[in-house]
């Protein structure tokens, strides 16, 4: 499968916000953004006025940065927004949001999404009971996300939870740290995102 290898810290410096790709360093001063916050390359401080499309073409790469997508991934999340009910842009949030491998970083299993979904497709979760390694997989309100019995004792998994609340847990899902599982109390909301996107933009590239 088709992944991003390079160096990530350029990723959020590109996109002009932090996407906290790399876990607890992003909270620390050690962030690559805060010590260069400004696009990477020998133009990266110079200023540059973007036409519509391109900031339009930013705004996606912006998002599928975050949340770990590819294009064609992408794309199909944004098709299957539009057949939803409400709100276009909306509904694209809430899919990805939906993603396992985002509810598992959100609950705070994991660092960061891109460790999230490792922890995924090495088997490590279960939703409503049974196993799922799919990152992918679009969680349901009402679900209890997991971690399998054999997992509670890996260290990374502990390391994570036990710092959860102080990276805060997501008000539509309820943390059990002694039990080690999450549950969706409902369907995220456009303020339960949380990030500074203008998901109006994606749709307007889309729709041309």
């Amino acid at each position: 499968m088709a992944r991003y290898t390079g160096a990530v810290c350029k990723l959020c410096r590109r996109e002009g916000m932090k996407l906290f790709l790399k876990g607890e360093r992003c909270y620390k001063d050690k962030c690559g953004f805060e010590k260069k916050p400004y696009a990477p390359g020998q133009h990266g401080q110079a200023r540059k006025k973007l036409s519509d499309y391109g900031t339009q073409m930013r705004e996606k790469q912006k998002v599928k940065r975050l949340y770990g997508v590819l294009e064609k991934q992408f794309r199909r999340y944004f098709d299957k927004a539009t057949r939803m009910q409400g709100i276009t842009g909306e509904n694209l949030l809430q899919l990805l949001e939906r993603r396992l491998d985002n509810i598992v970083y959100r609950a705070g299993f994991a660092g960061s999404r891109k460790e999230a979904r490792q922890m995924v497709g090495h088997g490590h979760f279960l939703v409503d009971g049974k196993p799922v390694n799919i990152p992918s997989f679009l969680v349901k309100a009402g679900s209890v996300v997991s971690v399998c019995e054999k997992s509670r004792e890996n260290t990374r998994i502990k390391e994570c939870v036990d710092t959860a609340e102080g990276r805060g847990v997501s008000e539509w899902i309820t943390l059990d740290k002694g039990a080690f599982k999450a549950s969706v109390l409902r369907m995220p909301a456009r303020d339960d995102v949380g990030y500074e996107i203008q998901e109006h933009l994606i749709v307007e590239l889309y729709s041309k």
